[in-house]
């Protein structure tokens, strides 16, 4: 039985019909113009001109090198002074050899040579003597009338460009040195050197096609035939520091775009360079790309070794996350910015890569808006979010049992908050609420700000937990970040360990934006960013040690990109919570445990607190009491460089000298009593109109 599978043309619309007419009406057998009216598809411009950034790449290296090109002949501007100085010296020798025959009269002088060998052989014939007489005096006179016109010329000359310009004094000379230099060229002379510019690679379009040969993805000729090539939509060109190419695959040869960006480390071998000097991705239909069609850059050196561009956020008093986050650079350099608003965020990596660096950038920009509150948890209760205490409505330290609670609390808010919010959208009129989703018309009506989650070293809370409770903070943790874009909850998450048992699938999986540094193999970078991200190229581990900073950031299934991002560095972040106090102060927005901060406030009072009261606190945030070896770990993990070598004496040496008087020095804590000190006797030592201001 046959399907039909095409309409039959009355059925089809009425546009569709006079189209297909008119496309008959040329292709009909019988009509013999058929051949001469169709309009080939093939492009009537090259490849470099068919599009804009085409032309501009172009014309961007053409501009290089033009101006390399006149720097290095610049610098050797003497040594051809030389060679021409040297060549005109050669031609003036070669032109006064040739003039010096007609100076002389040598065309005179060979007819008086034979006259006065005849007069010699012929003594009594007087006819020949007197024709010898005449041939003398013509020559004697040609060789006056020659001499003074050569002498006249140049006295003339001299006179002239004596009172001449410098200008034409210049342009005779030259002209001068030109034609005594033509004079005295040669086959073998050379001015100028032969440049070329130092590249670290070259490309063409025949390694291409090498290169995907080798690798499988074209087939492989016989005999004399090479096999099918890509077609070079565009280059391969310079562009920047390195080599552009966009191509397609030949049709009938079953391999796709997709294909190409699996043997990324193949193609890199075969070129001769570093993987991750090989930036692939595909070009999508919206971009008049297909299937087959890949964007290639290959760098001359790795791109991501450069010193780290400073951010952008250092230098602004405020900002608004309804704006893109500046982030960082690619690797030709240019800026990536993250919308965040109706995202989820997620960090992995390695230790001591960046990436409590990079995902302290979003929550920065979200601390120079007024209209953020943030919630901060970290688990390694470490120095690097110690700032955002300013500003935190919420600030957990550690992954203490304490710190747990706290944290376990904090999420309870946060869902009470967020469902809070959406009762309010759903009883708001559409005009004001279109979408069941935060609006800015909503935040300055009714004063609800977005709501930064930011939770770094995750696995050390739930590594810490028992399995129920773990669940518990899990299933919370996915609620949030599930149904939390919508109310306004910018999630922003980080881990070191990004396995199943540290963050479980189903919490990553629902992470709209994902940001990994280096990672030790695939698997490990496909956790962090998304299962067979690293077949499609999006892979981490293809980073290494000297990549700090550096990361692939996954945007959507199908997009992703390699990041340097910006340096943000602690006293940066320090003073942005700083502005970002003063801005929430100023429109009534400092809420939590930032409005009882004696620290910050201190600081605003110009009130100096000794250091150990205030990391003391800090260490104490979620306990009223706590034992001494255990304040000594937390100080330790706080600031090891400063309370590494400490011990209970000089603790309490510190302390005393501080204003601290306990008022035991044993604590009991669940039954048990040890060496400890209490809350409120360390806030006693604090002046008392700042615990008064909270």
């Amino acid at each position: 039985m046959t399907i039909a599978l095409v309409k039959p043309l009355q059925d089809a619309p009425e546009d569709a019909q006079d189209a297909i007419a008119e496309v008959e009406a040329v292709d009909r057998p019988d009509n013999p113009l058929a051949d001469w009216l169709t309009v080939p598809d093939a492009p009537i411009l090259p490849a470099w001109a068919r599009n804009w950034a085409s032309v501009r790449a172009n014309s961007g290296a053409f501009a290089k090198v033009t101006w390399w090109h006149t720097r290095y002949h610049a610098l050797r501007s003497p040594k051809y002074g030389v060679k021409i100085a040297g060549y005109s010296a050669r031609g003036a020798f070669r032109g006064g050899r040739r003039l010096w025959p007609v100076l002389a009269a040598q065309d005179h002088t060979r007819a008086v040579k034979a006259l006065a060998a005849q007069s010699k052989a012929k003594p009594e014939d007087e006819a020949l003597a007197l024709r010898y007489q005449v041939a003398h005096r013509d020559r004697t006179l040609a060789r006056r009338w020659r001499w003074g016109a050569a002498l006249g010329l140049a006295a003339a000359a001299s006179v002239a460009l004596n009172y001449a310009s410098l200008g034409l004094q210049l342009a005779a000379s030259c002209l001068t040195c030109g034609g005594l230099s033509a004079i005295g060229w040669s086959d073998e002379a050379q001015i100028l050197d032969h440049g070329t510019p130092p590249l670290r690679i070259a490309m063409d379009a025949q390694q291409l096609n090498d290169a995907l040969r080798a690798t499988g993805l074209l087939k492989q000729g016989k005999g004399d035939d090479e096999g099918p090539r890509v077609n070079c939509m565009m280059g391969p060109l310079r562009d920047g520091n390195g080599w552009s190419v966009i191509f397609d695959l030949p049709k009938g040869g079953g391999k796709t775009a997709a294909d190409v960006l699996a043997k990324r480390t193949a193609i890199a071998a075969e070129l001769g360079v570093d993987e991750i000097q090989v930036i692939m991705s595909r070009v999508r239909a919206h971009g008049g790309g297909n299937a087959g069609r890949v964007n290639m850059w290959v760098a001359d050196d790795d791109p991501y070794l450069a010193d780290p561009v400073p951010s952008p956020l250092a230098s602004l008093d405020t900002f608004s996350v309804w704006d893109p986050i500046p982030f960082g650079q690619d690797a030709r350099g240019r800026r990536i910015d993250v919308p965040v608003v109706w995202q989820s965020m997620f960090f992995g990596g390695l230790p001591r890569r960046g990436k409590t660096f990079t995902q302290r950038l979003m929550s920065a920009a979200g601390i120079l808006d007024p209209w953020v509150r943030h919630y901060v948890a970290d688990g390694k209760g470490g120095a690097d979010w110690m700032p955002a205490k300013a500003v935190a409505h919420r600030l957990v330290m550690g992954a203490e049992d304490d710190a747990i609670a706290a944290l376990k609390a904090m999420l309870k808010e946060l869902i009470a908050e967020m469902e809070y919010r959406f009762a309010l959208f759903r009883s708001l009129p559409t005009s004001l609420c279109p979408e069941g989703k935060l609006t800015k018309q909503i935040v300055e009506k009714y004063k609800l700000p977005f709501i930064f989650v930011t939770v770094d070293e995750l696995q050390e809370y739930l590594t810490a937990m028992e399995k129920e409770e773990r669940d518990q903070v899990i299933s919370d943790l996915c609620r949030v970040a599930r149904r939390g874009p919508a109310a306004g909850f910018i999630c922003n998450f980080a881990s070191q360990r990004p396995d199943a048992e540290s963050v479980p699938t189903k919490l990553r999986e629902i992470i709209t934006l994902r940001y990994s540094t280096q990672v030790v193999d695939q698997t490990s970078s496909d956790m962090v960013l998304g299962k067979g991200k690293a077949s499609q190229g999006a892979d981490a581990s293809v980073l290494s040690e000297e990549h700090r900073g550096v990361g692939v950031l996954v945007t959507g299934p199908a997009s992703f990109v390699t990041v340097k991002a910006d340096l943000l560095d602690g006293p940066g972040f320090a003073a942005i919570c700083a502005k970002g106090r003063a801005l929430r102060q100023a429109v009534g927005q400092l809420t939590g445990d930032a409005a009882s901060d004696v620290t910050a406030a201190a600081e605003e009072c110009g009130i100096n607190i000794p250091a150990v009261i205030t990391d003391v606190l800090e260490v104490m945030r979620h306990s009223s009491r706590m034992f001494t070896v255990d304040l000594l770990s937390g100080l330790v993990n706080l600031d090891e460089d400063t309370y590494g070598d400490w011990d209970a004496e000089k603790l309490a040496y510190e302390l005393d000298k501080a204003g601290v008087n306990r008022a035991s020095k044993q604590v009991k804590i669940e039954g048990k009593s040890l060496a400890g000190y209490q809350r409120r006797d360390v806030e006693d030592a604090v002046p008392v109109e700042l615990l008064a201001a909270r």
